[in-house]
């Protein structure tokens, strides 16, 4: 296994808003993260938690930023990442109208890659065999998969991945990890977005997200010794207690006898 030294995303005082006035609403507020290169990090929490929200700060797509997100480097959204950063969104980004391969060719031309790429992609994904077949009719795990494909084709140095197994059946959940593990042992780092928790015993690292802030940050036997707990679920809800007490537990709470 190959591991690379240094950091491939660092971020200090995240801060994102959205609206204004009385809409105003603070999604992500005073967020310190730091990915490390040659990592599988994974980015866990359940749905409106901000996952999503970070993930478009660091590709450089988000409004409304406050706070230093750095990305290998450089500025997040700097042109010079434009093949280094690989991105890959909940909804699949391709076009249904033509075929696997055809978007495949299609995005190689715009990302300067080669024909060599667009086979490298294709099998990366298991999608050779479908290459001539149109996206259209594909099913969502397949459309899923050539986008993908397309994160892939510059071979990337970090890749961004959104909930990239949603919808998935378990083969499918393996192999698109086992492919992660290969990509992280090249040398990429990934940080890949879950609210599956099991998925945790496939990451290098965990950021746990709750409410748009960082509930904790380490690999998952340091957060189970840290909770002392026996799984990553438990985990979680030990962080969450820890923030938010039941009522009734606040040791200084008159009716609990001091």
């Amino acid at each position: 296994m190959r591991k690379t030294s240094g950091t491939a995303v660092r971020i200090s005082g995240l801060g994102v808003v959205r609206g204004s006035g009385r809409r105003r609403v603070e999604v992500i507020r005073g967020l310190d993260v730091v990915v490390p290169s040659g990592e599988v990090v994974g980015l866990l929490g359940p749905s409106g938690s901000g996952k999503t929200t970070l993930m478009r700060a660091v590709v450089g797509v988000q409004d409304n930023v406050t706070g230093l997100v750095e990305v290998l480097g450089r500025p997040a959204g700097h042109p010079s990442l434009r093949r280094r950063v690989g991105y890959v969104t909940q909804a699949p980004s391709v076009y249904a109208d033509i075929s696997v391969v055809e978007n495949l060719r299609y995005f190689a031309r715009l990302l300067g890659a080669s024909e060599d790429d667009v086979v490298r992609s294709l099998a990366d994904v298991d999608l050779t065999p479908l290459a001539d077949r149109r996206v259209g009719v594909l099913s969502g795990g397949e459309r899923s998969r050539v986008s993908l494909a397309l994160a892939l084709l510059a071979s990337p140095e970090l890749l961004v991945l959104d909930e990239p197994t949603v919808g998935l059946d378990p083969v499918l959940r393996r192999d698109l990890w086992a492919l992660f593990r290969r990509l992280a042992d090249r040398g990429t780092s990934l940080l890949v977005s879950s609210h599956v928790m099991d998925e945790a015993l496939r990451c290098d690292r965990l950021l746990l997200m709750r409410d748009g802030h960082l509930l904790a940050d380490g690999t998952l036997a340091e957060l189970l010794a840290r909770t002392g707990t026996a799984d990553i679920e438990a985990a979680f809800l030990a962080l969450v207690e820890d923030e938010h007490p039941p009522v009734g537990d606040d040791p200084h709470d008159e009716e609990t006898g001091r």
